[in-house]
């Protein structure tokens, strides 16, 4: 089995060592970025697993690389590595997208107990996808571009983009309200009553001319989700 690969984002010298040393006595492969800007830029590149990332940097700090990272790859698991009394950056961290954070100082087995947990719940992380093709639809979601039976493109938003990836990375798996409300919208999902996904999943379906009592696209699951239709085939990224 492939040892998972790690990019440490830090710009403390000392912190990015003893985090890469712990790394390679636990078997794992890494990679190293001393401000946000290198991060990003390697991160984006793939090739990684999971990235280790401290908030406070020179040029590019954790939240901004955290926003930027979500959108060119949203699957992407991110922990953050915090000050001890950073509560206020830890929530803002967790809201924008990171799926956990370990405050300093940190021990080695608190460490790499968090990236294995992380990892393991990552492994259903939906792959990113280019295409998605049905029937005389084609959808280019890096483009955000629908068209139809090869005509003219009409253009999907962001967010309409984003729903339709992340459900086309899952194909097979129906996919609760407050899991897209997470990870689509960034929003914690606890407490909210919304209907936010429902109408953003009414638009896009219109967006693509999909009959919601024959779905070629989405499908409603009922007391779930939504997942994607099992003739719609995806082009992965």
């Amino acid at each position: 089995m492939a040892r998972a690969r790690l990019l440490i984002v830090e710009d403390d010298a000392g912190v990015r060592k003893a985090v890469g040393d712990a790394l390679d006595a636990f078997g794992y492969e890494f990679a190293t970025a001393g401000d946000g800007e290198e991060g990003l830029r390697l991160a984006v590149g793939g090739g990684f697993d999971l990235v280790l990332l401290d908030i406070r940097m020179p040029r590019m700090d954790g939240h901004a690389m955290l926003a930027e990272l979500r959108r060119a790859q949203p699957g992407l698991p991110v922990i953050f590595l915090t000050a001890r009394g950073e509560e206020d950056e830890r929530v803002r961290g967790l809201r924008g997208g990171a799926d956990d954070y370990v405050v300093k100082p940190f021990g080695t087995a608190e460490l790499m107990a968090r990236i294995e947990a992380v990892l393991r719940r990552s492994a259903e992380r939906p792959a990113a996808v280019r295409e998605l093709a049905i029937d005389g639809l084609r959808v280019n979601l890096e483009r955000r571009e629908v068209r139809r039976d090869g005509g003219p493109p009409s253009m999907m938003t962001e967010k309409e983009a984003a729903l339709l990836a992340y459900l086309a990375g899952s194909p097979g798996r129906a996919i609760s309200r407050d899991e897209l409300l997470s990870r689509v919208w960034g929003l914690d999902p606890r407490g909210v009553r919304t209907r936010t996904v429902d109408m953003a999943v009414a638009r896009l379906r219109e967006q693509l001319g999909d009959d919601p009592a024959e779905p070629r696209v989405i499908v409603t699951v009922r007391g779930k989700g939504y997942m994607l239709a099992d003739g719609a085939a995806a082009q992965l990224a």
